[in-house]
């Protein structure tokens, strides 16, 4: 009988390798791509609000994870920190918000807990993922565009790397630390990627006005995908790490909000940097898309 079931399980498995978490994805998809197009459009204030909302629950479900359980009020006074700082950006600058994770990094030294070091780290990483979404989006129309050239990207390689490694299969990425992850949905979530980003970089430089060299695209396409990639391996291995199989349960067919913005966080902070070492502080969009 067992024989029987596990036979007719293979032979599901390969008519529908996509596993019973597609439909979940999918409606989460319906709810997360409109709600976040909302937000870049709305405004930089709008998008703030959204910003705090994401990463003070993100980082909730970080120090559940780290410590094992939920921590009481470090955990909610740093969700606070966080949310301010997000809100601050656009009202006073990044420099606003750079002097609230300071703080809160040295209060964090003094909080006594289990695993304090990755409190700390932590706080800095949505720390530095807050200021680079937020200075991606910028105030200006270009923001919006560097905006969806960023989720372009990594949520197309994310579906590209989903399909295709499904389909395809073949030798795994990295067996280790997230064992469906296969090199061929890695290269194909970087096909995928990099076109989507290509593409939104034409259309972004026929509506702005301001075309920029194709290969220059192509290049940055490629780097935040893989960024991407790259920080999905990373929350992986921190899951592994602590026994945890989903930061949460949020978002159903993702797990938690770390679960969805994995990529997004660690390929934002490598945009930002491409965007500031281009133009500097003030004009990070301009320096994503401009050149």
């Amino acid at each position: 009988m067992t024989e029987e079931k596990g036979r007719a399980t293979t032979a599901y498995a390969k008519l529908w390798p996509f596993g019973p978490d597609l439909l979940p994805r999918l409606l989460s998809a319906i709810v997360l791509i409109p709600l976040t197009a909302i937000a870049l459009i709305a405004g930089w204030i709008p998008f703030a609000l959204l910003i705090a909302l994401v990463m003070a629950g993100a980082y909730r479900e970080w120090e559940a994870m780290i410590i094992g359980r939920q921590s009481g009020w470090p955990a909610v006074f740093f969700m606070g920190m966080i949310a301010i700082a997000a809100v601050a950006h656009p009202m006073n600058g990044a420099w606003t918000s750079a002097i609230v994770f300071g703080v809160a990094i040295v209060l964090a030294l003094f909080v006594k807990a289990p695993n304090r070091h990755w409190r700390i780290g932590g706080i800095v990483f949505f720390g530095f993922a807050t200021v680079a979404f937020l200075a991606i989006r910028g105030s200006s129309a270009v923001g919006i565009w560097a905006g969806v050239f960023l989720v372009s990207v990594v949520w197309m390689t994310d579906i590209g790397a989903y399909f295709i490694g499904r389909i395809v299969g073949g030798t795994k990425l990295s067996p280790d630390v997230s064992p469906s992850k296969t090199w061929s949905g890695a290269a194909g979530g970087l096909c995928v990627g990099t076109l989507s980003g290509i593409a939104v970089w034409f259309v972004a430089g026929w509506v702005l006005d301001t075309p920029s060299p194709f290969a220059i695209g192509m290049l940055i396409s490629v780097v935040v995908s893989i960024s991407g990639q790259l920080g999905d391996l990373a929350e992986s291995a921190v899951k592994r790490r602590f026994a945890v199989k989903d930061s949460g349960d949020i978002i159903p067919g993702h797990g938690g909000l770390m679960d969805r913005i994995d990529s997004l966080t660690s390929a934002g902070i490598v945009l930002w940097g491409i965007g500031l070492a281009n133009r500097g502080l003030g004009a990070v969009p301009q320096g994503i898309l401009f050149w």
